[in-house]
């Protein structure tokens, strides 16, 4: 069906409908730009979102990522990038393709109904000027035949009148022959005009006005098919995506599954495990029997007379008393130094010889004695280990990590060694590349000076010098954690614990002041201002977070020892102990009795039997 034949008088309503047809074209052109709109801001929320959970550089939620569970979600939070990506191109596809293709067609498409119906306007403005003409030719028609009629009867009537003249009847005939000739001639205007309308007419109505009323048709039917094809490419603009936007979330669900949860339990493991034994059975303590003073000065004891065989048990948790800190930072600072004497040649214990000896102090009560300690004005014997403890509290950190358990401490070293060979590493590329430089200013002297050169390479190798060296110190450290290097003495070893290992002359200031014997053996000051007296309600707090070393075996003693120099414990023959540290090659073995007492004995008066499990360890 043709709208030039079927709607050949429909001129006005066609123009409407034509109208709205590129008003629903512009609609959808909105449209499309409003989705492109939606799209853009999606993607972008949806990249802040995952910026937002993306881990922070040199932060602790980098360290959590180690995970595999945290893994698989930073994983999503990158698959989520491609994902708003993908959206991204939506938008960029359906500008291109539909926004911009369909304004641009728009402007044309007005263009060309303008034409068409110009051409219309132009015909119905031509057929109305020859309507005018034929009604015009028409009128002057009538009016002529009305006046031809009208001097034809003047004139009869004056040619039958016999009063009249014969010049006034030969004036009406010759009035009404000019009004018969002029009313001929417009009757054959008129018929001309008319036959010229008529043609007219039948052009209009079956060429003129059919021809452009079917141009509009056509480009009816090509908008309509036009926003068709838009729609189709509104539909594969998202089909195209839709396999990568699939990867994406393939890519999250295979995240998800590589999630192991036994790997992350192990990295738990490896994160905190201590390396340290758990602890064994707490003694019972028998406080109906007096506690007295031990002959050693930082150690003390249970009467032993009736004291029953020590099972072996692990180190125990409970909180010591005051006084029991206060000795275990003396034994730190103040271990025997002379050489262990050398086994008896009876048990007498009259026959070891242990060098000269401190006077005998008579044993006082345990509650004097702790009274005494509470009420006693503290005396600083080395400021350094309490400057130690409170940076401790305070959050710092000891430069060998020894505040921290045994396999911690290792991860903490070998991650400093790491990287400091990397910037070992870094300074020796910066060094050949400045080498070769020089090498290239000398060749070509014109290019440079080369001894503008030597005080940077002077100041890189010197970088290398002191990063090597503290990488060697480190890697030391590590090589002791790890068993890969003879462990220092015992009390270089205590000492660095409490001191810092850069500063040996503080070290040496700080250490208990003894004095060397003509025979070489050691002797305490005799003077009490040395020895440590802390309060408990000031410093209790500062070695809470010290445990007792694990007992790592038992003993049997071979022979009765008095323990009268400082860090020393007395044992009597027979007895069974705890060994808490083997002999590093000085010739002394540090034992515990209980809880309260510990010390070092010489390792030819006791029988060491190690446990394998502690000792592997």
């Amino acid at each position: 069906m043709s709208w030039g034949t079927e709607l050949w008088d429909q001129f006005d309503n066609l123009e409407k409908h034509t109208q709205w047809g590129i008003d629903i074209l512009e609609k959808y052109i909105k449209f499309v730009k409003e989705r492109t709109e939606i799209e853009l801001s999606y993607a972008k929320q949806l990249r802040n979102l995952a910026k937002k959970y993306q881990p922070k550089k040199n932060s602790k939620e980098e360290e959590e990522y180690r995970y595999t569970a945290c893994k698989a979600f930073l994983s999503t939070l990158n698959e989520m990038n491609d994902y708003a990506g993908q959206h991204e191109v939506i938008s960029e596809n359906m500008t291109s393709h539909i926004t911009v293709e369909l304004a641009r067609y728009v402007q044309e498409l007005k263009q060309e109904r303008k034409s068409y119906f110009h051409d219309g306007r132009k015909a119905q403005q031509h057929i109305e000027i020859c309507w005018k003409q034929l009604e015009s030719s028409k009128r002057r028609f009538e009016r002529d035949c009305k006046e031809a009629d009208r001097a034809q009867q003047y004139f009869e009537k004056m040619d039958a009148d016999i009063n009249v003249t014969k010049a006034d009847v030969e004036k009406a005939r010759q009035q009404a022959q000019v009004r018969h000739q002029m009313a001929e001639d417009s009757r054959a205007d008129y018929s001309s005009i008319l036959q010229k309308f008529n043609h007219e007419q039948h052009e209009y109505y079956h060429t003129h006005i059919p021809n452009i009323f079917q141009k509009i048709q056509e480009m009816e039917e090509r908008r309509i098919v036009r926003i068709g094809e838009s729609m189709k490419t509104y539909a594969e603009v998202d089909r195209q995506v839709i396999p990568i936007i699939g990867k994406c979330l393939d890519e999250i669900v295979k995240a998800a599954e590589s999630i192991d949860q036994k790997n992350d339990s192990q990295l738990v493991i490896e994160a905190y495990k201590s390396g340290f034994e758990p602890p064994g059975d707490i003694e019972f303590e028998d406080y109906t029997q007096p506690m007295k003073r031990t002959v050693s000065d930082n150690s003390l004891s249970n009467s032993r007379e009736g004291k029953a065989e020590l099972k072996f048990g692990g180190k125990s948790k409970g909180k010591l008393w005051p006084f029991i800190k206060k000795n275990k930072l003396m034994s730190l600072l103040t271990s025997p130094h002379q050489p262990p004497p050398p086994p008896p040649a009876s048990s007498s214990p009259s026959a070891v010889p242990n060098g000269p000896q401190s006077p005998k102090q008579q044993k006082e009560p345990l509650s004097h004695r702790f009274n005494e300690f509470m009420t006693s004005k503290p005396k600083m014997h080395c400021f350094r280990s309490l400057k130690r403890g409170l940076s401790l509290k305070l959050g710092a950190t000891p430069e060998d990590f020894s505040n921290l358990p045994p396999e911690q401490r290792r991860k903490k070293l070998q991650q400093k060694v790491d990287e400091l060979n990397k910037e070992i590493q870094k300074e020796m590329d910066q060094r050949d590349a400045i080498t070769k430089m020089k090498d290239v200013y000398l060749k070509n002297p014109q290019m440079g000076d080369p001894a503008s050169l030597d005080h940077k390479l002077t100041e890189v190798s010197q970088n290398i010098e002191k990063l090597r060296l503290e990488a060697q110190k480190f890697e030391a450290w590590l090589a002791e954690v790890e068993g890969r290097l003879p462990a220092r003495s015992d009390q270089a070893r205590r000492q660095s614990g409490m001191y810092d290992a850069q500063n040996p002359a503080t070290v040496n200031n700080c250490a208990q002041d003894r004095e060397s014997s003509p025979d070489g053996s050691y002797t305490e000051e005799q003077s009490q201002e040395s020895e440590v007296k802390v309060l408990a309600t000031d410093f209790d707090d500062e070695f809470d977070d010290e445990e007792p070393l694990p007992a790592i075996g038992t003993c049997k003693a071979l022979y009765t020892f008095e323990g009268q120099n400082e860090g020393t414990i007395s044992v009597v023959e027979g007895e069974t102990l705890y060994v808490i540290e083997e002999d590093k090659g000085d010739g002394w073995t540090r034992i515990r009795r209980n809880e309260e007492e510990e010390g070092y004995v010489p390792t030819s008066y006791v029988e060491v039997y190690l446990d394998k499990n502690a000792k592997d360890s």
